[in-house]
């Protein structure tokens, strides 16, 4: 039981974070994330890992998992967003025509 709910409570957790994600790509507007914040997080996720690598595998590896995944992408962003917006709208493009050609639905910022 304890299994199900983990799994249940992990997409749960998982759905409203990638929420985070499609805002951040669509606005691209990384001003409301702190560098400093997201490379906090960043920090305590992989200390954290040492404490999950010591629990049976289960659905807290695929929720840290994500999280992990998460927070270094939205790291990386906010460092690009803010540094680098010409090699971000270049990337951009290039992942849009990369998208376009696997014929999957493209998330299209807002003007």
């Amino acid at each position: 039981m304890s299994i199900i709910a983990g799994s249940i409570s992990s997409l749960i957790f998982i759905s409203g974070t990638l929420s985070m994600l499609v805002k951040a790509y669509r606005t691209r507007d990384m001003n409301s994330y702190s560098i400093v914040t997201l490379a906090l997080n960043n920090i305590g996720n992989l200390i954290y890992w040492v404490y999950i690598l010591s629990l049976p595998f289960g659905p807290i590896y695929l929720l840290h998992g994500f999280y992990t995944f998460t927070t270094a992408f939205m790291l990386c962003w906010g460092w690009l967003y803010r540094t680098r917006p010409e090699q971000v709208k270049r990337v951009t493009r290039t992942l849009r025509t990369i998208t376009q050609t696997m014929e999957l639905p493209v998330i299209r910022p807002r003007q």
